[in-house]
């Protein structure tokens, strides 16, 4: 799934739409960001030596897990990000390379999701985590 069907499953737009492509298989996500370099979020971070903040990798975990759990909730209902637990920052994520996501719903007491997040750049874990989600309704 490219960026324009994204879309549909997630609130964010561009600069903030972080992932390029996302696939959903047998309740886990997946997702792609590719970092190009000329990204908001790496000016100035850091000028000579670019990488990408922990908390933007953790955003990308988060919009893969919100497009995991909009797939099964009624589109009145958007799933907000409550909570980062035992986020672990293994190794730096750079312009030129292809940041990979997979998430999955560890056990869900509504409304509220608790997930298990992996990053990887090939092959290699760059971070992980626990996320937690509420269903918040839509705002009309």
């Amino acid at each position: 799934m490219i960026v324009d069907d994204i879309e549909r499953f997630l609130p964010h737009r561009k600069p903030m739409l972080l992932l390029d492509s996302a696939s959903l298989d047998d309740g886990v996500a997946r997702g792609k960001m590719h970092v190009k370099g000329d990204e908001w979020f790496l000016q100035g971070h850091f000028p000579d030596d670019p990488v990408v903040p922990g908390v933007i990798l953790c955003e990308a975990l988060a919009q893969t897990t919100a497009f995991l759990i909009a797939d099964g909730v009624p589109e009145t209902k958007t799933p907000f990000l409550v909570g980062l637990d035992q986020v672990r920052l293994k190794r730096p994520v750079k312009p030129g390379q292809t940041f990979e996501t997979e998430c999955r719903v560890e056990r869900i007491k509504e409304p509220f999701y608790f997930t298990d997040c992996k990053g990887y750049v090939a092959g290699k874990i760059c971070v992980k985590a626990r996320l937690s989600f509420a269903l918040i309704d839509k705002a009309k």
